[in-house]
C-alpha cells in the first residue's frame, strides 16, 4: 500500500493498520529527537534544564517504540490516539504497557520458544515457499516485546528527577533545583517541571525524601502555577520555594490528532488537499513560569510556617515544524503566529 493511500477519518481516534502505525511512529520519534536540539539552539531554557528535558524525552521515546513493536502485528487490539488537545498515545496505553511487563514471564509462557519459531520460520519460507502467517508475526513481534521493553524504562503518570545543586544560575534562584515530569490524564500529554528552592533548618539529605513524597502527591498533574507553587509550599515548610518552571510539551499537530485546534486544522486541510506531505506535523511548547518575590508569615508564635509571595511571568508559546508547515501556517492563521513568543521555530522536514 502507497503511503498517500492511507486513510485516517478525522472521526477515528485507533490506529488500524501497519501502515499507520509506521507513519504516526515516525512522525513523533522525528519531532522529538530534533526538539531538544532546537530548544537549546535557541536558548528556551537554561543548559541543566535542557539535559533532564533530554532525558524525559528520552523515557517517552522508548515507550513510544515499545508501543510499536506491541502493536506491530496485533490484529485484535489497536492503539488510541486521544481524543482531547493533545495528539498523543491515550494515557490508558501507558497503564496497559506497565501492566502487560508486570506479568511479563506469565505472557513468555505462553508463547512458543525462540528456537521453534526460528526453525518454524525457516521451514515456512525456504522448504514450503509460503509467507509467515500474521498469527506468528504476532508472537515474533511479542517475543521481542516482552524480552526487549523494560519497565524502568517506561514514562509514567510521574516521573522523579534528582535534586541536584543550582549551579551556574542566578543565587536569588535557590540553592537546589528538582525536576520531575509527569503524564496528565487530563490532557494526555507530557508535562516536564523545575523547581529552584532554598532549605530551611535542614540538610538535604535529611529531607529529601519528603520533598520527592511531596511532588509526586500535589504536584502530578497540570494546574495553575499559584496552585503548584502553593501546594508544594505548604506542605514543605523546609522548602522555601524561589522559582518554578513547568513545561508543557504539546499539543502535537499532525495528520492522527483529533483536536479543534487551528494549528492542527491547518494541517489536516492542507494534507487533505495534498499540499502538505502526509508527514507534515507541527509541535506546541508553553513554558509558565512563577517566582517568589518575598514571604509572609502563617500561624501563631508556635506554629508558625513562611510561605512565598508568587509572580507569575508570561507564559512563553512556541511552535516547531518543518518549513513547509510554516509557509503555510502563515498563510492560513498569521494572527495566531504573531501571538508565539518567537517566530516558529524550524525543524527539518520528515520523508517517509
Amino acid at each position: 500500500m502507497s503511503i498517500n493511500q492511507i486513510v485516517t477519518p478525522l472521526d477515528s481516534a485507533v490506529l488500524e493498520t501497519k501502515e499507520q502505525y509506521s507513519v504516526y511512529f515516525k512522525i513523533i520519534n522525528h519531532a522529538f529527537s530534533e526538539l531538544v536540539s532546537k530548544i537549546a539552539q535557541h536558548n528556551i531554557c537554561s543548559t541543566i534544564e535542557t539535559t533532564f528535558m533530554e532525558q524525559y524525552c528520552e523515557l517517552l521515546l522508548y515507550s513510544l517504540e515499545a508501543f510499536r513493536v506491541k502493536y506491530l502485528f496485533d490484529s485484535e487490539e489497536k492503539m488510541k490516539v486521544d481524543l482531547t488537545e493533545s495528539g498523543f498515545p491515550n494515557y490508558l496505553e501507558f497503564r496497559y504497557l506497565l501492566n502487560d511487563l508486570e506479568l511479563k514471564n506469565e505472557h513468555i509462557s505462553k508463547l512458543p520458544k525462540v528456537e521453534e519459531l526460528k526453525a518454524e520460520f525457516l521451514e515456512t519460507l525456504l522448504k514450503n515457499k509460503e509467507e509467515i502467517s500474521e498469527r506468528k508475526l504476532h508472537q515474533a513481534a511479542s517475543i521481542v516485546y516482552y524480552n526487549s521493553v523494560e519497565q524502568k524504562f517506561i514514562f509514567k503518570r510521574f516521573v522523579q528527577g534528582k535534586i541536584i545543586a543550582n549551579v551556574g544560575t542566578a543565587a536569588s534562584e535557590g540553592e537546589y533545583m528538582v525536576s520531575w515530569s509527569f503524564y496528565d490524564v487530563t490532557y494526555n500529554r507530557p508535562f516536564i517541571c523545575f523547581m529552584y528552592f532554598d532549605l530551611y533548618k535542614t540538610s538535604i539529605s535529611e529531607y529529601t525524601q519528603q520533598i520527592y513524597e511531596v511532588l509526586e502527591t500535589v504536584a502530578d498533574r497540570d494546574m495553575s502555577m499559584d496552585m503548584m507553587a502553593y501546594a508544594i509550599d505548604k506542605k514543605l515548610p523546609k522548602v522555601w520555594p524561589k522559582k518554578l518552571k513547568k513545561v508543557d510539551m504539546g499539543p502535537f499537530h499532525n495528520v492522527f490528532a483529533k483536536d479543534e485546534l487551528e494549528i492542527t486544522h491547518v494541517i489536516l486541510k492542507g494534507i487533505i488537499e495534498k499540499n502538505l506531505d502526509l508527514s507534515a506535523f507541527a509541535l506546541s511548547l508553553t513554558i509558565k513560569t512563577t517566582n517568589s518575590t518575598g514571604n509572609f508569615s502563617e500561624g501563631n508564635i508556635f506554629n508558625k510556617q513562611y510561605l512565598q509571595v508568587w509572580e507569575n511571568s508570561k507564559p512563553q508559546k512556541y511552535v516547531f515544524t518543518s518549513h513547509r508547515v510554516m509557509q503555510t501556517l502563515y498563510d492560513q492563521i498569521p494572527d495566531t503566529l504573531h501571538a508565539l513568543t518567537q517566530d516558529p521555530i524550524e525543524i527539518s522536514a520528515l520523508t517517509l
